[in-house]
């Protein structure tokens, strides 16, 4: 072995962890209901029990209308210390009848979703805010070692 291979090992072992250092990760998150699945899924026909069979437990249920069931889930790739990038996203809407046979089907993908901005502000909050000096200062003192039972530590 000349002195040259175990340099070259290193350098090949290195370069092999910097390339996959640099692969993407895959995150999955939600429910991403697998389209043969969502087919199996008849209006008219499918009941409450049926849908919850094959698609599984709903990520969200509606608020104001518990007869609509939501399946939402999202696929991500991450590079690195980059943002990671929405590859898919699909939100299957189901809507319930009141005799719990399905009334309406609808898969939603990406293009057909909003952005919302997030809002910056704070309620303000009454009374005078103490700097961290000011709350360890006034701490001291506050504490004792009895406990609510008027027992101290090892007794």
């Amino acid at each position: 072995m000349t002195r040259s291979t175990p340099s070259k090992l290193f350098a090949a072992a290195l370069l092999g962890v910097a390339v996959t250092a640099c692969a993407p990760t895959v995150a999955t998150r939600g429910n991403m209901a697998d389209p043969d699945r969502i087919a199996q899924v008849k209006v008219g026909q499918s009941t409450r029990d049926e849908v919850a069979s094959v698609l599984g437990t709903p990520t969200s249920v509606g608020t104001f209308d518990q007869n609509v069931w939501y399946y939402i889930g999202q696929t991500t790739e991450k590079t690195a210390f980059f943002q990671p990038e929405i590859v898919e996203r699909r939100v299957v809407v189901v809507q319930f009848d009141d005799g719990g046979v399905v009334r309406d089907l609808k898969t939603l993908d990406r293009s057909q979703g909003r952005d919302v901005e997030i809002v910056d502000r704070s309620t303000p909050t009454h009374g005078r805010e103490m700097s961290f000096l000011e709350q360890m200062i006034g701490n001291v003192g506050r504490f004792s070692a009895k406990d609510t039972k008027g027992k101290g530590p090892g007794s």
